[in-house]
């Protein structure tokens, strides 16, 4: 019987897991009458870790006989309150759970109460290893971890006790892990991290991701598109700049960890941007790829934040030409600086979270709008869905899975493009 990983979060965890899922297959655990369920969890708000705490709930009452084993940053940061639940049966922390030594158990694979928690301190590791996978289940795209945890404390973030300091992949071991998808089949890869725009100066010879990306690029000749995640505009050093300027492989997508768009928020933060900063980022870059489509983390409701600090986030959608809003309603993470500050009450949290929503969703609208008509070489994620260069959803007909095909955009309907075969004008 298969190993099942449930996965929630961030790309960094689809790549983990499945790094997990074969290192639980080694232990034995595939072997199990009833079978295992591992929940890699995230803990980027409380949302998360309600979610994940009803998942391993209603995974006990369909499969009473499985083992239940969690990990992932909420485990690593409240190993005890899962451990509490009478549901699961082990508790991994973020290190463990990519060691197959982890997941062995007593012979009979049962654990006493002592053997439950296997969480070590997060803040003890110092490299991260540069595991290969051949391929990402059920992805048309695949993920290559070049770097993990974080070195900065801004003061709503749990993620640094999830993940530790920040640790790079040595670059020699992300390009073989990158020819080795390549070699699989895959057209595109998406390089992740948790910080993934401070990789390198913890390796020889003061690496920059932007080194990274160009080494990749030359020496991965096949690979026919490479993706950043989520990065952070004030640490893109000069050969990432250049190569979003004359790397046409390198996509014209970027998510900023913008999170606020107002300076007096942004200092109680601790983040290291202002607000002009942003503006002036998403300018330049504009400016050297005119077809760029930003992405932006913004959060409503910080503590402290007045109704005039939140009109300057809402501004900055449109200031910074941002098309897709990943808006995150202030939660409160306990342990951290900003849990500790005056809360703004949560109905008006609500409604802020509401009107960044709305003002996202006029922006994407007017993105949508404005691909009418235009050429777009789209990576063919599922039956009749794939994604442009600019990671613009769409509609179209025919492809194989994984493959980039081209289409004319005749329309869109508010949620995604509408494509048609290349040669059909647009309506």
């Amino acid at each position: 019987m298969a190993v099942e990983i449930v996965t929630f979060g961030c790309r960094l965890n689809t790549y983990e897991s499945e790094v997990m899922k074969r290192e639980a297959d080694a232990a034995g655990l595939g072997e199990l009458q009833g079978g295992a369920i591992v929940f890699n969890t995230c803990a980027v708000t409380g949302e998360a870790v309600r979610q994940a705490r009803q998942a391993i709930r209603k995974a006990r009452r369909e499969n009473p006989d499985a083992r239940i084993i969690v990990t992932g940053c909420a485990a690593q940061t409240g190993a005890d309150d899962f451990a509490a639940m009478g549901e699961v049966d082990l508790v991994l922390g973020n290190e463990e759970k990519l060691k197959s030594n982890s997941y062995r158990m007593l012979p009979d694979f049962g654990v006493n109460q002592f053997e439950k928690v296997r969480v070590n301190d997060i803040f003890e590791v110092r490299e991260t290893a540069s595991h290969m996978v051949d391929a990402i289940e059920g992805r048309a795209r695949a993920f290559v971890q070049v770097q993990n945890g974080c070195d900065h404390r801004c003061t709503f973030c749990i993620i640094p006790y999830g993940r530790g300091n920040s640790r790079s992949v040595p670059m020699g071991a992300v390009v073989e892990q990158v020819k080795r998808l390549v070699g699989n089949g895959y057209a595109e890869v998406v390089l992740t991290g948790v910080d993934m725009t401070s990789y390198g100066p913890d390796l020889p010879g003061n690496l920059r991701l932007g080194k990274l990306v160009k080494t990749i690029l030359a020496q991965v000749p096949d690979l026919q598109r490479l993706r950043l995640s989520s990065i952070d505009s004030i640490e893109a050093d000069d050969d990432l700049m250049d190569a979003l300027a004359n790397e046409k492989r390198l996509m014209p997508h970027l998510h900023l960890s913008l999170q606020a768009g107002d300076d007096m928020i942004l200092k109680r933060m601790k983040r290291r941007h202002l607000r002009e900063d942003s503006i002036r980022f998403c300018e330049t870059v504009r400016q050297i790829r005119p077809d760029i489509v930003f992405g932006a983390d913004i959060i409503a409701g910080f503590p402290t934040e007045t109704d005039e600090m939140f009109e300057n986030s809402l501004k900055i959608v449109e200031e910074c030409g941002l098309t897709h809003l990943h808006v995150f309603p202030f939660s409160p993470r306990e342990g951290t600086p900003a849990a500790r500050m005056p809360q703004v009450a949560r109905q008006i949290v609500k409604e802020r979270a509401a009107r960044l929503r709305a003002e996202g969703d006029r922006a994407y609208a007017a993105h949508l709008k404005k691909l009418e008509g235009t050429v777009q070489k789209i990576l063919v994620e599922r039956e009749g869905i794939g994604r442009t260069e600019g990671f613009t959803l769409t509609a179209l007909d025919g492809g194989e899975l994984g493959g980039i095909v081209e289409r004319r955009i005749v329309g869109h309907d508010g949620d995604k493009l509408i494509a048609a075969p290349a040669d059909r004008q647009a309506a």
